[in-house]
């Protein structure tokens, strides 16, 4: 039996990271599928943006986060959720930033760089890093995630792979996802209390 130091889980990102990964079996044949997928999936990112930012102007609940000013962006700020259209410059930059994450997710190592990266996805959608005005509760982050997993599966099923790198593939992105989860979930918790 290993020994988890659980108070460190909570403490160091790395650790924290490790543990998840290691627990799923997230590993170096995931981040081969995953970085494998790149040259077939990087075509079909600005498709997959869109296709996210179409679904959050659906609703309000998720479209009102894009009212305030986006850490970054230095334009005009709309004043109303009614004054937010698709094609306003911050929701442009907004969706840059999106692509650039999938774009991320699919060719950059796994190193400590990226770990960081990815907490700071879950960080910067709280008032914790970015903008003080920027609060999207938990609800909102995990809807929005588990639309880009069912994007992603569909985009990947539809790629026309051989059944083992379909396989391999859908896995360790269904893994990817699940630690990205976590690593925004931790910003939403309370001080873990120990008893």
């Amino acid at each position: 039996m290993t020994h988890i130091d659980e108070p460190r889980l909570e403490s160091d990102l790395g650790y924290r990271f490790g543990y998840v990964a290691g627990f799923m079996g997230f590993g170096a044949d995931d981040i081969a599928a995953i970085h494998g997928a790149a040259p077939v999936l990087a075509p079909l990112v600005p498709g997959l943006v869109d296709a996210v930012y179409n679904k959050l102007f659906q609703q309000d609940a998720t479209w009102r986060h894009f009212v305030p000013r986006q850490h970054g962006y230095q334009g005009e700020v709309p004043k109303t959720v009614d004054q937010l259209a698709m094609d306003h410059p911050q929701i442009q930059f907004r969706k840059q930033h999106l692509g650039r994450y999938l774009a991320a997710l699919v060719t950059k190592p796994y190193d400590g760089k990226m770990v960081e990266y990815l907490d700071m996805v879950g960080k910067m959608h709280t008032p914790k890093a970015g903008s003080k005005e920027l609060d999207v509760p938990l609800v909102q982050m995990n809807a929005l995630l588990g639309f880009v997993a069912d994007a992603l599966t569909a985009t990947i099923l539809g790629l026309g792979l051989d059944r083992d790198t379909e396989v391999k593939t859908l896995r360790a992105f269904g893994k990817l996802l699940w630690i990205q989860n976590d690593l925004i979930t931790r910003h939403y918790q309370g001080e873990v209390v120990r008893s």
